[in-house]
């Protein structure tokens, strides 16, 4: 019996797995390969495979960046656009390698549940979106106004739909492996859909949240890449091999260093300080304001153990680069755990990618991977330690109210303005 359990168990398979494997129509999905532009196959085609890999990274890596900054310049909306269409291409990398393994057997209905479930969950949570940020748009707008009073009840029957659907399309003996893929879309609705949600909440309160935390992730990949590459002997994690800690600590302090400086250049612009809001009277995005104390230099004490050896007593800095160390920090340890999850996810498929768009670097999933873990983070650390009470939501949110229902609350707030010594009697004329 343990003879026959120890030959079950290749590469920490279980026997359960076994019958996993068996019941998803035998193999995993075959291993994706980077498509190399031929041009750079041509140009590196007398270096190792080891620097050519390096090169075609490098070259992709520039390439991406040039065309982050060129969103980043186009403005918020579409920088909304693209990462709705980051969100449709992960969703679709992850489902399709669900499908390879399901596409055995002639179930109906799995990949038009799963974009129905996707098109539910999007309309969701933008409704949400579109109520908080564009309140006063759509209370002028009588259709508008209508889906945003029914909008959960709406989004319910929607999701509700597709529920009876799926049970509708249970077919006998295969049940498990249906179920198994309802939990496998719902998974990925949550780790896909929810964290871009969260990033566009993120860039909605201003865009140095959205361009910080995202370029300290992409520095630390670099960085960790580069030190690995160059310095790497010890291995970090069985999960990615190719990962060491000498990549890991040097990533860390690149990106710390990184982050103070992105930092530094950002809080002087109030294009990126400012909060991004609708203005109504343009029906167009503005990022206007008085910049808050985040976003203004400060005199801060040098801690008297430095002072000797930076030969300062005071530093002018602003609040937001101590901010921007936690974020820093967040995107050096934490973050590549969602690298490190991801990772997991392809042995446990025995793929190498989940897609092959991005030559080099695999599919858009892979370049994302950290990226949605970062986004919690950034949108819990504000709520946290950053937000405070709205004045333009409340006072929107107030002029909506019934006349008899706003004089109630002046009379209220009055009363407690009085109290508070800040305000004449309530007899004064």
């Amino acid at each position: 019996l343990q003879e026959s359990e120890s030959e079950n168990k290749l590469d920490g398979e279980t026997a359960s797995d076994s019958e996993s494997k068996s019941e998803f129509g035998g193999s995993p999905p075959v291993p994706t390969s980077d498509d190399t532009p031929e041009v750079l196959n041509r140009a590196l085609s007398n270096l190792s495979s080891r620097w050519k890999n390096w090169w075609v990274r490098g070259i992709l890596t520039l390439a991406m960046i040039t065309f982050f900054f060129i969103i980043i310049y186009l403005g918020p909306m579409v920088l909304m656009t693209i990462v709705m269409c980051v969100q449709i291409k992960c969703f679709h990398e992850i489902i399709t390698i669900g499908y390879n393994v399901y596409h055995s057997y002639d179930l109906p209905w799995f990949r038009t549940l799963s974009w129905y479930f996707l098109l539910c969950v999007n309309y969701f949570f933008y409704g949400e979106t579109v109520t908080d940020y564009f309140f006063t748009l759509v209370q002028r707008e009588e259709p508008l106004r209508i889906l945003s009073k029914y909008h959960r009840f709406i989004s319910f029957a929607l999701y509700l739909t597709g529920f009876c659907m799926f049970v509708l399309s249970l077919v006998k003996k295969h049940y498990r492996l249906q179920f198994y893929m309802f939990g496998w879309t719902h998974v990925t609705l949550l780790i896909v859909v929810t964290q871009s949600h969260l990033i566009i909440h993120n860039l909605f309160e201003g865009m140095i949240w959205f361009i910080v935390p995202i370029s300290c992730v992409i520095c630390n990949d670099i960085m960790a890449y580069m030190f690995g590459f160059f310095f790497g002997r010890t291995p970090l994690i069985k999960l990615s091999p190719k990962k060491t800690w000498e990549g890991f600590i040097g990533g860390f302090f690149a990106t710390v260093l990184f982050g103070l400086l992105l930092s530094y250049v950002m809080s002087g612009y109030r294009c990126f300080t400012c909060p991004v809001e609708f203005n109504n009277d343009t029906n167009s995005f503005t990022v206007d304001c008085e910049p808050s104390e985040l976003f203004q230099l400060q005199e801060y004490n040098i801690p008297l153990v430095l002072q000797s050896v930076v030969g300062w007593k005071t530093v002018r800095m602003y609040p937001f680069q101590i901010h921007s160390i936690a974020l820093s920090t967040f995107a050096s340890l934490i973050g590549p755990f969602g690298g490190f999850f991801a990772s997991g996810f392809k042995r446990a498929f025995k793929i190498k990618d989940f897609a092959n768009t991005i030559p080099g670097h695999g599919g858009i999933m892979d370049r994302f991977d950290c990226q949605y873990l970062m986004a919690t983070f950034v949108n819990v650390y504000i709520a946290s330690f950053i937000r405070g009470p709205n004045p333009s939501k409340l006072i929107q949110q107030f002029l909506t109210l019934r006349p008899d229902q706003q004089l109630h609350i002046f009379n209220t707030l009055k009363a407690h303005l009085v109290d508070k010594g800040m305000l004449g009697s309530l007899e004064d004329p």
